[in-house]
């Protein structure tokens, strides 16, 4: 099975994570993705560590696969090498803020008039509209102004971010998915799209019930730690030698849960009903850790699994990389150094798909400006093609 998206060329000018991120999914799909970046400096996160003989760990596992050029987009020769690129790709993506590629004359409604079958995906902090859209964002600012860090951490203790860049990843990764609908549409029209993507939005689209609670009972959610504030029991609890998760989501798995702790509660009106347990989780919690403290969490986590019911550890990152079955499903991988030897480890691509290569190796990151002899022999290859068959459509007419 040939990869889903082997005949598609993206132009990526993204820097940092959320674009990254995008290209990277693609990438892992097939794409040939060209990285365009500043000359003398590239992606920031070329200078962000870790790093492993002067390369940066971060940049080689979110780049893996790319190739990369320089250009300054407002010098007339580099200009030229990049509409060049522009007349071969099937896709650009940029994380300027808006109106920076107008200004260069790259913007959307310049390009699509010039090149109407090209997509044009473009991540922002607050999107391409509204009031706020020229405003500078990160990570951080989007999920604090989002609503997810105000549901984040312990009751009463201050609101903190989420341990990973969610304000960046679940951008890129909606800009993937916007990408993708854009050539499906492409195949039905042949005309491209613009897939406006703000990394804002994205953190409100992650709210699913946050929201809900919110527009029926008129009161925002606060933080309930590691409880989840509609499923009871759905939390952490503990054993004799620490925490581990117990997430019973209805009735019929809570009837196996007091089954197996042997609790008489699955009758009991204080539990009966999912409302009701919400109602009195931190009761249901006590009684149910004066089992739980009894005994280790393998032994729990074992009982509990044999009755069906879903539970585990809670496991560090480097225990988790070494997890029998995330290894089983290839989600742990070696990015190759410019040697070609294993020089960093990074996830795997979470999308498997029937008859799809998943090799546990993926091509070394690009040095900076590293394929550029590379893309322009390609440029020159696809542009002598194109005018070979002009000429032979000329000479038949």
């Amino acid at each position: 099975m040939p990869d889903p998206l082997e005949d598609i060329t993206i132009l990526d000018l993204t820097h940092v994570l959320a674009g990254p991120y995008c290209s990277m999914i693609l990438s892992d799909l097939g794409a040939k993705v060209i990285k365009v970046e500043r000359p003398g400096e590239g992606d920031d996160t070329r200078s962000f560590p870790p790093f492993k003989n002067g390369e940066s760990a971060y940049f080689a596992t979110i780049n893996h696969g790319k190739k990369s050029i320089t250009l300054d987009l407002k010098e007339p020769g580099d200009r030229g090498v990049f509409e060049r690129l522009l007349q071969q790709a099937d896709v650009l993506l940029e994380n300027y803020r808006p109106g920076v590629m107008k200004r260069l004359g790259y913007g959307w409604e310049e390009l699509h008039a010039k090149y109407p079958r090209l997509i044009y995906g473009a991540v922002s902090g607050f999107g391409h509209c509204g009031p706020d859209m020229l405003e500078p964002a990160y990570d951080m600012v989007v999920q604090a102004r989002g609503g997810i860090m105000s549901i984040t951490g312990e009751k009463n203790r201050e609101p903190v971010r989420v341990g990973a860049s969610i304000g960046d990843i679940a951008a890129g990764m909606f800009l993937g998915h916007g990408i993708l609908a854009a050539l499906i549409e492409l195949q039905k029209t042949g005309k491209g799209s613009f897939v406006d993507v703000a990394m804002l939005d994205s953190q409100i689209a992650l709210l699913e019930h946050a929201v809900a609670i919110t527009s029926v009972t008129g009161k925002a959610p606060q933080p309930s730690g590691a409880r989840h504030p509609s499923i009871t029991p759905f939390e952490t609890f503990h054993a004799s030698d620490g925490l581990f998760v117990i997430a019973a989501g209805n009735d019929a798995l809570f009837a196996r849960l007091c089954d197996a702790l042997r609790l008489p509660l699955a009758g009991d009106p204080r539990f009966a009903t999912n409302a009701a347990r919400c109602d009195n989780a931190r009761l249901l919690k006590r009684l149910i850790e004066v089992v739980t403290l009894e005994q280790n969490r393998d032994h729990w986590i074992s009982l509990l699994k044999a009755a069906g019911i879903p539970t585990g550890p809670i496991q560090s990152v480097d225990q988790a990389m070494q997890d029998p079955q995330i290894l089983a499903r290839n989600m742990v991988i070696d990015v190759l150094g410019p040697d070609g030897k294993p020089a960093y480890t990074a996830a795997g691509n979470p999308i498997k798909i029937s008859g799809l290569p998943d090799p546990g190796t993926r091509a070394p990151a690009p040095r900076l400006d590293g394929n550029r002899a590379e893309i322009l022999s390609w440029l020159e290859a696809i542009e002598n093609r194109q005018a070979a068959g002009e000429q032979a459509q000329a000479k038949e007419a």
